[in-house]
């Protein structure tokens, strides 16, 4: 056994669990291409300073997690692996000119993401979030589309219970006030924070409702509303906004201090978890409205809102549910021969069987022919295809334990491709 092991917080990903992410990821890249969201594909790291700006130097994914890589001498710009999506999203609109497109530009993109956090349960330094960005529309319309998008989808794999925890966390009229109650709140208990708190009480108290310090998590449930807080046209985005979800169906549950764990956030603001989880640390996924974000990148003023959805936590949920689908199965047809020559032809019978849409597979080992049978019966094989000394070719019908005489190549192959679909399904 080798020395090397994966780094803590990250891992190998082996069947089941393997099948079970790629179910997950290709229903996410399918509820949201149906709903007419167009592919993006990011780099996995960018300009440190994107993040920074775009999350909040006082955030946690900036202070505490973000993987800065080292900067080589002919470097001149500091990289870091993406923390999160949307900051890239938004870079990407505006080096390409999309917004010279119809508004709103729609994206999605299920991607890998970096954080140096503490590993725990549904939580890894490398981990795989579904992304939808809509970027161009102020309208509560498009809040509603995209958060009923995304509780469509965690129903669509299953988790049918799936609550939507929603908040409004203000715009820059407004937000300003409430920051004002709020610190004047934590002001009582400024001694007994920590602090990493005590120097978010003076730059951006709102952090503190996102706090993980059991001070500032206690005295946080007293914490003024922001709803009570909100600016005529807040409020009015927000009363839409609910409104529609209930007519669409949505499950909306009142989080009057949900903030989420980024800085750009404005009005809309929620989380997908299931009945009995609350925060963050319980949440499958969540977003929010970012109306302020491009400006903040360099671009004029343009609204947008998406959300992120774990991947690795929506495994978790199907599982501790039962209800991750089965692994993919072995190929249905092993392709033997008895003659060590033959491997060539195994291969491009194999081949053969898969271009008809037939899963396949070549024996193309040098073992007796009775060991290359009793690996395809291992490996659940419905049927095996034995190549002949002469060329000829030979089907079991692994189901029945029967073997039919030799024939023609075109007759067999054809035969056992029957055999594989109407036993299992292909």
């Amino acid at each position: 056994m080798s020395g090397f092991q994966s780094p803590r917080g990250l891992r190998d990903i082996r069947e089941p669990d393997a099948s079970a992410f790629a179910w997950a990821e290709e229903h996410a890249w399918s509820a949201a291409l149906a709903a007419g969201y167009a592919r993006i594909q990011l780099p996995v790291a960018e300009d440190s300073a994107l993040f920074e700006r775009a999350i909040g130097g006082t955030s946690d994914v900036v202070t505490k997690e973000l993987y800065r890589l080292a900067v080589r001498s002919e470097e001149s710009t500091p990289l870091a692996l993406r923390p999160e999506v949307t900051a890239g999203v938004v870079r990407a609109y505006l080096q390409h000119g999309m917004r010279s497109e119809p508004q709103p530009v729609r994206l999605v993109t299920v991607a890998e993401l970096f954080r140096h956090d503490r590993p725990q349960k549904g939580r890894y330094r490398q981990f795989t979030q579904f992304d939808i960005e809509a970027i161009g529309d102020a309208g509560s319309g498009i809040d509603i589309e995209v958060i009923e998008l995304g509780t469509a989808y965690l129903r669509s794999v299953g988790l049918r219970d799936i609550e939507v925890h929603l908040n409004s966390v203000g715009c820059p009229t407004c937000r300003p006030g409430y920051l004002v109650v709020l610190a004047k709140h934590f002001a009582a208990v400024a001694d007994r924070l920590s602090p990493v708190d005590q120097a978010r009480l003076e730059e951006n108290p709102l952090r503190l409702l996102d706090s993980k310090d059991e001070v500032a998590v206690a005295h946080a449930k007293g914490a003024p509303r922001f709803v009570e807080h909100l600016c005529a046209d807040c409020a009015e985005h927000d009363r839409a906004v609910r409104e529609g979800l209930s007519i669409a169906g949505v499950t909306v549950v009142d989080a009057p201090h949900l903030v989420r764990g980024l800085d750009y956030y404005t009005k809309t603001a929620w989380e997908y978890l299931l009945p009995g989880e609350q925060g963050q640390q319980g949440a499958l996924g969540g977003g929010g409205r970012y109306d302020g974000l491009v400006e903040l990148l360099g671009g004029p003023a343009t609204p947008g809102v998406g959300f992120a959805i774990g991947i690795d936590r929506v495994v978790l949920a199907l599982q501790e549910r039962g209800l991750t689908p089965a692994p993919q199965r072995p190929p249905a047809v092993v392709v033997c021969g008895i003659e060590p020559g033959s491997v060539g032809m195994r291969i491009a019978i194999a081949s053969e069987l898969r271009a008809s849409g037939v899963s396949a597979r070549a024996d193309v080992s040098t073992r007796k022919i009775g060991k290359q049978l009793e690996s395809a019966v291992r490996d659940t094989a419905i049927a095996v295809i034995i190549v002949e000394p002469d060329g000829s070719l030979s089907l079991r019908d692994l189901a029945a334990g029967s073997q039919a005489e030799p024939g023609a190549r075109a007759m067999v192959v054809s035969a056992a491709a029957q055999l594989a679909r109407t036993q299992g399904g292909q």
